[in-house]
């Protein structure tokens, strides 16, 4: 018979519960977040990326794409980058790292070094075409995508719906913000004046 000799809970804290607590409030300082005008925009942009990634979900989904979180996902990345970069470098990039993973995950498949090699051709391409660093992460989200999540599919139909779920989504939060545009901070202070 095995030996059943019973230990003591596991507490996260001592035994002096009060003591314990100012001494957590003393290291362990939150700021928490209070209402206040300055912080307005942070909520604005909140309610702006919660609705152009429901969008973008939306329209791939009634677009019938097969993984059509993709285009929520590529909404969320864009709306929190700086939108300098146009919408056409998005997408170039975009069918820059489809094309690059579907030849790779075609031809090499599981291959380390030529993964590795590609992600590092694709920075080369990007800078060669003068793209800037935004553009180098699309292509090489979208290249990663397609040769690291194994499917049943062949690679060039995987890579085109990862073009057209990510293209849905960088359009849609672009359109979204040619709709409603991010204020700059302190219009609002110039606004009331």
């Amino acid at each position: 018979m095995e030996n059943c000799r019973s230990e003591p809970p596991i507490t996260l804290l001592p035994q002096h519960g009060l003591a314990n607590l100012a001494f957590l409030l003393e290291v362990v300082p939150v700021k928490l977040w209070k209402w206040e005008q300055e912080n307005l925009p942070s909520v604005v942009h909140s309610i702006r990326t919660a609705i152009a990634a429901t969008l973008s979900l939306a329209v791939a989904r009634l677009f019938g794409l097969p993984e059509a979180y993709w285009a929520a996902i590529a909404t969320l990345v864009v709306m929190q980058s700086t939108l300098s970069a146009t919408v056409l470098i998005s997408i170039a990039a975009t069918a820059l790292g489809a094309l690059a993973g579907a030849l790779v995950a075609s031809y090499f498949p599981g291959n380390v070094l030529v993964f590795a090699a590609a992600v590092f051709v694709l920075g080369l391409l990007c800078a060669a075409f003068r793209m800037e660093r935004s553009a180098y992460r699309n292509a090489g989200v979208t290249f990663a995508i397609i040769v690291l999540i194994p499917r049943a599919n062949a690679a060039w139909i995987i890579a085109l719906h990862r073009f057209f779920e990510v293209s849905v989504g960088i359009l849609v939060a672009l359109a979204l913000v040619a709709v409603w545009p991010e204020r700059p901070p302190g219009s609002a202070k110039q606004n009331a004046e």
